[in-house]
């Protein structure tokens, strides 16, 4: 009765108990050992078995109808909540984009963040058509910011998929998942989440790569965590190019090289990108040696083609694929440097020749601006792309960025880690990047240290000793050398030529290396004949004019030549905004670039003007500096 039990159940139980008192009355009385009492207890033990298994089963299907009944009042009601979805949307897509489409089905998302609606159009209308009101019906919706209804191809053409997000997944920090399981490049690497908590992953094996965000959007992070999915590849060698002094590389190699990490058995960790360059020279080696392991792999692997019946080098843990990370490798692609550009060729040269054989890029810029996306080999290799917005709307143009992509707004993403990722396997949509601190790069570098291939024999004598040696101390000094490189230390210390000395720091700001011996003695030579006779004016130009006659002074040439030809920094500013095209920079941008002030700037950038080196295009607050080639 506490429990429920049918009443059926009930009265076979308590039968069952006075049947068997009574039995037992009755042997105590007339004795146990008789025919009769024996018979009569096998008859009694067989009926009151059978009438236990009878109300068991009975008891059990009173709890599954049960449960069925619950599980169906669940359904109905869901089922009401989604056809109120259906209806809604209906209306909603028929009012707006004045189209009629019919709900097959609502998918409620497991996380909780949306749900998803299969759509069919009627009319023969495709799902872009949808997709180009994303914006008006996520407004419509009164979703939250950061939320999107975004349309994307169906199971057939005849079908679309629209995804409604209803929660907010951008705006806090997504960490790094603690699973550092090993990865391959054949099955994808997962570079974030989507807004319904989904990984998305980037498939490089034939594909490019391409990252974009401004700075302060998280495109450092995003690099490393890219960096960890090549780490987790079994099948992956990571060659990393950074002339930003190799700073996306160094957490992953440092560590490693300095001995401070050890695997569970105390062996050495191996670093965990294969090979790190951060100058010109270093990075021309690399390529080089990409080049010669291509070219040559297409020659001594035709038997293993052949055999395996394919064009495509069967990429596995003993022939690795390599994936080169160029740091800002859009803006090399595009720079007007000498030294740069053999670097640009030799980096198209592997984006054109290497695909089959298993050597791919991921490239990273600034922002998705006409110089950088202008590159057909870019736009027609790179079609994993992802673009960082972080609310920066300047030199983000996700038109050019995904192409035929409708809907995609800046301010969807103004959170760090957030923006747009689209692939060939998926459709251009917002994602959120995973947070991976400096903790774990180190956790991730000693969990997959066994894991990293080797590279194959054939492979490792086409690249030579410069692969061979890529961690000899005299290739990986730089790592080490912590000498500051600015003058800051010896500006607070007088010269020796003495108190009278004048330490111009204009001079010393041009003067990177440490002066001769020679150099020394005619520097204190100097320093005598400036405390022994009064200082003589340098050659004035004709532009200049006399100073008063009998006004002592001193003609600082460094400074004159600032004033001619310019700050030390103005040449990579000039870069800058020669690669910006027609679009140009704002006074603010360039401040950021070069770290100064703004009036600073501002100054510089006049004089530039009026030297003919640039030339101002007024609009009020979005007035921008145009190199001349783009005026």
């Amino acid at each position: 009765i506490r429990v429920r039990n049918a009443g059926r159940t009930v009265a076979a139980r308590a039968a069952s108990w006075l049947v068997g008192a009574g039995w037992t009355t009755w042997a105590m009385t007339h004795g146990p050992l008789t025919w009769a009492a024996l018979g009569s207890l096998a008859t009694i033990g067989v009926g009151i078995g059978a009438t236990a298994r009878s109300v068991a089963l009975y008891e059990e299907a009173r709890e599954e109808e049960a449960i069925a009944a619950e599980q169906r009042a669940i359904a109905a009601e869901l089922s009401a909540e989604r056809r109120a979805i259906a209806a809604e949307w209906v209306e909603r897509i028929g009012r707006i984009c004045q189209i009629k489409v019919r709900v097959l089905a609502v998918e409620m998302w497991p996380t909780g963040t949306g749900y998803s609606l299969d759509l069919e159009p009627q009319g023969g209308i495709t799902y872009d058509r949808i997709a180009q009101y994303s914006v008006q019906l996520s407004a419509d919706a009164r979703l939250p910011h950061g939320c999107t209804a975004t349309a994307i191809p169906g199971i057939h053409q005849g079908r679309a998929i629209l995804d409604v997000t209803t929660v907010n997944v951008l705006k806090d920090d997504c960490p790094y998942p603690d699973d550092y399981s090993p990865l391959s490049v054949l099955t994808g690497l997962p570079w974030g989440v989507r807004t319904n908590g989904a990984p998305v992953s980037a498939y490089l094996r034939e594909q490019c790569a391409l990252v974009v965000g401004p700075t302060g959007s998280g495109k450092t992070n995003m690099i490393h965590t890219i960096l960890a999915g090549f780490a987790r590849a079994q099948d992956v060698l990571t060659w990393v190019i950074d002339l930003n002094a190799g700073s996306a590389g160094l957490p992953w190699v440092l560590p490693a090289l300095n001995g401070e990490l050890k695997t569970s058995d105390d062996k050495p960790v191996r670093p965990g990108i294969d090979w790190l360059a951060s100058t010109h020279a270093e990075a021309l080696l690399m390529l080089d040696a990409a080049l010669a392991v291509g070219l040559h792999r297409k020659k001594a692997y035709q038997d293993l083609l052949a055999k395996a019946d394919t064009d495509l080098l069967p990429i596995s843990a003993k022939i690795p694929q390599i994936l080169l990370v160029i740091d800002e490798g859009a803006e090399i692609l595009t720079s007007s440097d000498p030294q740069t550009k053999q670097l640009a060729k030799k980096i198209l040269e592997v984006i054109r020749m290497l695909r089959a054989m298993g050597i791919r890029t991921v490239l990273t810029a600034l922002g998705a601006t006409g110089s950088v996306l202008g590159n057909l080999m870019i736009r027609r290799e790179a079609k994993v792309r992802a673009a960082l917005t972080g609310g920066e709307s300047e030199g983000m143009d996700l038109g050019k960025m995904f192409p035929g992509r409708r809907g995609l707004r800046v301010e969807q993403a103004p959170y760090k880690g957030a923006g747009f990722m689209g692939t060939p396997e998926s459709p251009a949509a917002l994602f959120k990047t995973w947070r991976i601190k400096p903790s774990q790069i180190r956790e991730i570098t000693v969990a997959t240290s066994d894991q990293h291939p080797r590279l194959d024999s054939v492979s490792a004598n086409a690249a030579g000793p410069s692969y061979a040696r890529r961690w000899d101390t005299e290739r990986t000094a730089w790592m080490h050398d912590l000498t500051p490189t600015t003058d800051t230390d010896q500006a607070d210390q007088p010269p020796a030529g003495g108190a009278g000395t004048l330490n111009l720091s204009a001079l010393r700001e041009q003067a990177g290396a440490k002066p001769s011996p020679d150099e020394e003695v005619l520097r204190q030579f100097r320093a005598q004949i400036d405390a022994e006779f009064a200082t003589a004016p340098e050659p004035r130009t004709d532009n200049e004019s006399a100073p008063p006659a009998g006004t002592a002074g001193l003609n600082l040439s460094a400074h004159r030549r600032e004033r001619e030809q310019g700050p030390v920094w103005l040449p990579q500013v000039l870069a800058a905004i020669k690669a910006t095209g027609t679009e140009g920079m704002k006074p603010s941008a360039v401040a950021d670039l070069v770290g100064k002030d703004r009036k600073t700037v501002r100054a510089a950038l006049q004089g530039a003007v009026e030297r003919g080196q640039l030339v101002y295009r007024d609009n009020g607050p979005h007035s921008v500096y145009v190199h001349p080639d783009h005026a």
